[in-house]
């Protein structure tokens, strides 16, 4: 049931996902509904979160306006463990390059120190 919901929100192509790189992004009430509904894409855990709510929530619409393809493939080695099951496994049988950006994320991690994470926000700085 779950995969099916999921499969008839895909774009057609990753390319369809033209949303935003930066900035700061207000989600609707109907994907959002409570808790933070603004993401500034320039803090990686926001960043991290508006994907993660996007993918589960989002309809068609809002996949291909919040999202962008090539921030998705950047995301994706990461944001994978971070989603459900039938969410990751639709994107990546329907999208073959999130499937390999997976694969290389894998080799990059076992070079990463430990202690070292893509979710983390850096420290704020004094002004």
């Amino acid at each position: 049931m779950y995969r099916l919901r999921y499969t008839q929100r895909l774009p057609g192509e990753l390319t369809e996902l033209t949303g935003p790189v930066h900035g700061v992004v207000d989600l609707p009430l109907h994907v959002v509904w409570s808790g933070l509904r603004s993401f500034d894409l320039d803090r990686p855990r926001q960043r991290m979160s508006l994907y993660r709510t996007v993918l589960a929530e989002g309809q068609r619409e809002d996949l291909c306006r919040y999202l962008n393809h090539r921030l998705l493939l950047q995301l994706w080695p990461v944001l994978r463990s971070l989603i459900g099951r039938p969410v990751r496994e639709v994107w990546e049988e329907a999208f073959p390059p999130l499937r390999a950006a997976a694969a290389e994320g894998d080799k990059q991690s076992a070079l990463l120190p430990p202690e070292s994470s893509a979710t983390e926000d850096p420290p704020e700085q004094a002004t």
